[in-house]
């Protein structure tokens, strides 16, 4: 539980057509909210969407979920690659106030450390819109996993400085405990 005593709302944003039209499950979205609940001890709401490779709507979805559902953080999952209906960075800029290019630049760099080739085709964002943290992430469960392993200990500071309090709780700060991600 946080310290305001209320489930904290995360964004799950999963952008693909294949899901939207029913022929793929979605893994990356599942993957995302159990990470969040191993890595921090608060109490979450987590709101899913999927939404089409289509930048008008991923925009709209966007602003839903910062504005309309005023989640702490909205993580988006997938449309981050150079394919012509890979948009969801280019509708993350159209909506934020700022960009953090920082978190893009350590998802690259793990991934490419990892020994993935084609991680400096990866094309994530991260920014924020009024108090929201937005940050994309790829579309593979297994990326998802190495990316939020870099992102999550920056993130609680990050929502403390918009939110003006602190309103997430890791279960270790710093390298006490080494991170465990799912998948």
């Amino acid at each position: 539980m946080n310290n305001l005593g209320v489930s904290l709302p995360i964004g799950v944003l999963t952008v693909s057509d294949r899901v939207v039209r029913g022929e793929y499950s979605d893994l990356s979205g599942p993957a995302i909210e159990q990470t969040l609940s191993l890595y921090f001890y608060d109490n979450f709401q987590f709101i899913r969407m999927a939404v089409a490779d289509e930048k008008p709507q991923i925009e709209e979805k966007l602003r839903y979920l910062c504005d309309d559902c005023q989640c702490c953080i909205v993580f988006t999952t997938g449309g981050t690659g150079p394919s012509p209906r890979d948009v969801t960075p280019e509708a993350t800029i159209a909506v934020c106030d700022k960009l953090l290019p920082g978190y893009g630049e350590a998802m690259r760099s793990v991934s490419r450390e990892r020994g993935m080739v084609t991680a400096i085709l990866s094309r994530q964002q991260a920014g924020i819109r009024n108090k929201t943290l937005i940050v994309n992430l790829p579309g593979s469960s297994r990326a998802v996993g190495e990316c939020l392993e870099v992102v999550l200990p920056s993130v609680s500071h990050c929502v403390e400085l918009l939110q003006g309090e602190p309103i997430l709780h890791p279960f270790s700060t710093g390298s006490e405990q080494p991170f465990i991600h799912p998948v």
